[in-house]
């Protein structure tokens, strides 16, 4: 499991922390579980974070993959909730897509990306730490767009009379 936290400065982005939690086989799938939910507890304790971001699930060809996937998933968004954090998620596209321009990079691409949004030099030891500091800079995006949550929503052809009167003929 790959996690990053990012540090928002004014429109300033820089690099706290990004690593893994290498979790053993040889430990059920339970303990796994545990050990998820013990580290999230542990970032969100040391780091104080404001929003939490995770990668949303995807959909692939082993069932079995995506269940254990998913309840991994389920026990961080879990210790985020109780911690009192506003989860969002990211399809793997979107956070591609906003990092690199193309909802198709490969791993490499997003690292580079982010080395350059970031200014780092460290070469992380798996890209699920780059993977997992990408949806957190996707996130800060999508909330510091100048478009971002500036859209009002019409409730009907009375709304939009009443919101554009020089529309009107």
């Amino acid at each position: 499991m790959g996690y990053g936290i990012i540090k928002v400065t004014g429109t300033k982005l820089s690099l706290v922390e990004m690593d893994v939690l290498k979790l053993s086989s040889k430990k059920d799938n339970h303990e796994r579980l545990q050990l998820i939910h013990e580290k999230v507890c542990q970032i969100i304790k040391l780091h104080k974070p404001d929003l939490f971001a995770i990668e949303a699930p995807f959909f692939g060809k082993n069932v079995q993959s995506m269940l254990k996937l998913g309840r991994a998933q389920g026990v961080a968004i879990a210790a985020a909730i109780a911690a009192g954090l506003t989860v969002t998620e990211y399809s793997p596209k979107k956070v591609k897509q906003s990092i690199t321009g193309n909802g198709n990079a490969d791993k490499e691409q997003v690292y580079k990306m982010l080395q350059r949004i970031l200014i780092f030099k460290e070469t992380p030891r798996y890209y699920d730490a780059t993977d997992a500091l990408a949806v957190a800079v996707c996130h800060h995006f999508q909330h510091a767009s100048p478009i971002a949550g500036k859209t009002k929503k019409s409730n009907g052809w009375e709304d939009f009379i009443k919101n554009n009167p020089g529309r009107i003929k």
